[in-house]
């Protein structure tokens, strides 16, 4: 079971850590013809002469002057919204990452892009990369959807140069312990390990009885992330929580340390761990502190995606396990979810779920966007990434907050639970 687990942790690694212009104008309405006039004839009498006006009048002018109806004019054609998404290269390092992202967004651009002319911009990897080619799209379009990476928003929330509305696509780095503080007009919509934390902590403040909880991540710097965002959120809700790191020898967690974990849970007995793990080191760490103990966490215990080809291919051991995800992972009949196809995967090819979380990222972005390009100073979207909802108000503060999917382990597969806080 292990084995198959470790392939897919590399791959995770990078996209959970962040974790050729083209244009396609919106349709013009086509204009409205002016109806021909005619005077109507007296029976038996000639033809009247025509009416003499001055040179350049009017349909409407010349109507009004015959005694005819007055013909109104066509309905203006709304102006474009025009919106940039910036993704970084293709062949970069995170082109899968890109690929996945630009794939969503077309694929909402598709079901809802009346008045929309959008533009998709490479860009280099690097944060200056970035930065020009933001300050570049900013100059030229209205709205701006990215950067993707963690870096690269960073760089762009602290230039002082952000004037339009920009909706980021992944968080910008931690000022320490505390989030950077972004400027106004720009959104970070990007998926969050650390904000998933702190839900799972608004979660387990609700069910638990008081009492220690201890937080377990490896030296992977997400799952210190993760650990570290559970424990200061719990915190504040007034619970007492310890962080422990894990080595992991050969990808693995270590014997002597899951041993000496096991030791301190018969010695301490919390209430419950906190697992800022993946799938298979969460099945090591089950096995070793025993089916009683609950445990609680990120989507990244999640190694699934809702096209389950194979039947076999559970974790039984993750029974009563419990985490949250987004609805797109979680939900095939939530009405958001089953209203976009899923991305094509080759028939011998496993289906990344990082990759279809940064596919609904892509769809949630875009209808960010269009809310955006409505006029819409704040707005909730039920989206395929969770429930969003939006405030944006023009030259002010913005708020962004995203509410994802309670999901326990049963019979080998985690089950969105009935009741969601």
């Amino acid at each position: 079971m292990f084995t198959s687990w470790k392939k897919m942790t590399a791959q995770a690694a990078l996209l959970a850590g962040m974790l050729a212009p083209w244009m396609m104008p919106a349709g013009a309405a086509a204009a409205d013809s002016v109806p021909l006039l005619a005077q109507a004839a007296t029976p038996g009498a000639a033809d009247p002469a025509p009416l003499a006006l001055p040179p350049g009048t009017s349909p409407e002018m010349e109507s009004a002057a015959i005694g005819a109806p007055a013909v109104p004019p066509p309905p203006a054609t709304p102006t474009p919204v025009r919106v940039a998404l910036l993704l970084p290269s293709r062949s970069g390092a995170f082109g899968a990452a890109s690929d996945a992202v630009r794939t969503g967004f077309l694929t909402a651009y598709s079901r809802q892009k009346e008045n929309i002319q959008l533009a998709i911009v490479e860009t280099g990897d690097s944060a200056p990369d970035m930065q020009r080619a933001y300050d570049d799209a900013s100059a030229k379009f209205d709205i701006v959807v990215g950067p993707l990476s963690r870096s690269a928003v960073t760089a762009v929330a602290q230039s002082g140069r952000v004037s339009k509305p920009t909706v980021a696509l992944a968080q910008p780095d931690m000022n320490g312990e505390t989030e950077l503080q972004l400027p106004p007009q720009m959104l970070a919509v990007g998926l969050s390990i650390d904000e998933e934390a702190r839900q799972v902590a608004n979660w387990v403040e609700k069910e638990k009885a008081p009492g220690k909880i201890f937080a377990i991540s490896t030296g992977t710097a997400w799952q210190k992330r993760a650990a570290r965002s559970f424990q200061l959120r719990a915190r504040q809700l007034g619970l007492q929580v310890e962080t422990l790191e894990l080595s992991t020898p050969s990808n693995a967690l270590s014997a002597p340390g899951l041993a000496q974990l096991a030791k301190r849970v018969e010695q301490e007995k919390p209430v419950l761990i906190f697992v800022a793990l993946d799938a298979a080191q969460t099945v090591q760490l089950r096995s070793a502190v025993g089916n009683e103990l609950p445990l609680y966490g990120t989507s990244q215990i999640n190694p699934f995606t809702l096209k389950r080809d194979n039947p076999n291919d559970k974790l039984p051991e993750l029974d009563g396990v419990r985490l949250i995800d987004i609805p797109w992972q979680l939900q095939p009949d939530n009405v958001a979810v089953a209203r976009y196809p899923r991305p094509a995967v080759n028939d011998n090819e496993r289906p990344n779920p990082d990759l279809a979380r940064l596919y609904a990222l892509g769809i949630d972005a875009y209808r960010v966007a269009w809310g955006i390009a409505q006029k819409q100073s704040a707005f909730d979207i039920d989206g395929v990434t969770g429930r969003l909802n939006v405030n944006m108000v023009s030259g002010g503060t913005t708020f962004f907050q995203r509410q994802e999917t309670q999901a326990v382990y049963q019979d080998g597969w985690p089950v969105p639970m009935a009741d969601q806080y």
